[in-house]
């Protein structure tokens, strides 16, 4: 009975404190991975806002490309007339 009452304040003296301490280290850490995650989310969220003006982007983009084709197409013709 002696050495049952010795396990047990040992279990209580020495376990319990290393398995709370392993647990406050595991928080820990999930404490610092959400905050990361968070700052993730956050700037996720600033990125879409820049993709908001995405089509307008392209279309200007679309209508120079257009005009420098258009532009490309009169200069080849020109040059092709004035090598024959």
């Amino acid at each position: 009975m002696t050495l049952w009452w010795i396990g047990n304040a040992i279990l209580l003296v020495v376990v319990v404190p290393v398995l709370v301490a392993l647990l406050n280290s595991v928080l820990a850490a999930l404490e610092r991975i959400r905050r990361a995650s968070d700052v993730i989310l956050d700037g996720g969220v600033e990125l879409t806002r820049e993709l908001d003006e995405t089509p307008d982007m392209l279309a200007v983009t679309g209508r120079t490309v257009h005009d420098v084709a258009v532009g490309a197409t009169r200069y080849a013709g020109s040059v092709g007339k004035l090598l024959s």
